[in-house]
């Protein structure tokens, strides 16, 4: 489903990142382990096609990602990878269900208001429809970040250390939602983090050095 080889980056002035092959398949969940600085943030974002790879290749399902012009990576990342940021980013001028149908949108997509409300609604949220992004609290902030990277039913869910600020209740309480939710569109999950409380939650890991 989701595959890396030989997979590398450099920044500008930077040492070269190299990360050990994936492979990952529909479905599964995985962990990827890393203190600051190793890169995995990068290698999220090589993952999620916002930084293209200097070395190696990204294969999702039958498609060869780093192939792809830009135009149609920012289509193809639209319709089968799911992106949970640290720092929610939302159109602020634009209520939480404006948001998940721009994200339908921006895929190619037909919006369907019907999926929002249903979608929003399973994660508690229908009551902020109208609301927008800065009317939300952290906690609601974060569940309308996880609607969005599922709103187009992705292949790939990426979620970048989604628990690191976090008690220890709230930790478990997202991971598992975070695991319901790839679940129900049986999505491949993949948390980047430094947060070692979740290798108890999830048995498939990788750790970057």
């Amino acid at each position: 489903m989701l595959k890396t080889e030989n997979l590398g980056y450099a920044y500008a002035g930077s040492p070269p990142l190299r990360f050990p092959n994936i492979e990952c398949a529909k479905g599964e969940h995985w962990l990827v382990l890393g203190e600051s600085g190793s890169g995995k943030t990068t290698l999220l974002h090589l993952l999620g096609g916002l930084l293209s790879p200097k070395e190696g290749r990204i294969v999702l399902g039958d498609t060869e990602m780093n192939q792809l012009s830009r135009s149609a990576l920012d289509q193809f990342r639209g319709q089968h990878i799911g992106i949970i940021f640290q720092t929610a980013h939302f159109v602020q001028s634009l209520s939480v269900g404006d948001n998940l149908a721009l994200a339908q949108s921006l895929a190619g997509m037909k919006v369907n208001r019907e999926r929002i409300r249903e979608l929003l609604s399973r994660l508690g949220l229908e009551h902020k429809l109208r609301s927008k992004p800065s009317q939300l609290s952290v906690g609601e902030k974060q569940r309308a970040s996880i609607a969005r990277a599922i709103i187009n039913q992705p292949a790939v869910i990426l979620a970048d250390e989604p628990t690191s600020a976090l008690d220890d209740s709230n930790c478990k309480q997202v991971i598992e939602l975070l695991e319901e939710q790839a679940q129900a569109v049986n999505a491949t999950l993949l948390v980047v983090t430094h947060d070692a409380r979740l290798k108890d939650h999830i048995s498939h890991q990788i750790s970057i050095d």
